[in-house]
């Protein structure tokens, strides 16, 4: 597991936890007087999708304008990529062909 999210309120970080796959865990830190709510899961696509995270959802909008033959924000659609690109990196993760 790796940490996906970090979250302000333990409200917030409890929602996020229902959301993912197995296995998962929400771990609170405290700082001097501040607690935030780390959550830690599986990396994948799937489990960010459901969190809302990298634009996963206006990407999936995106895509199937593209594959429609429907005009689609290229810009945004690029930005979101090179977006991907990094996150992918750092959970060593690889960008669905489908995507580009």
């Amino acid at each position: 597991m790796k940490l996906l999210n970090t979250y302000d309120t333990k409200d917030e970080g409890e929602a996020a936890l229902a959301k993912i796959d197995e296995p998962k865990r929400l771990a609170s830190e405290r700082d001097s007087t501040e607690t935030i709510y780390n959550l830690f899961g599986i990396p994948s696509w799937g489990n960010f999708y459901k969190l809302g995270m990298f634009n996963l959802v206006e990407l999936k909008v995106i895509v199937q304008q593209k594959q429609n033959g429907q005009p689609y924000d290229e810009k945004k659609h690029r930005e979101i990529l090179t977006m991907l690109e990094y996150a992918a990196k750092s959970f060593d993760l690889e960008v669905p062909k489908h995507w580009l």
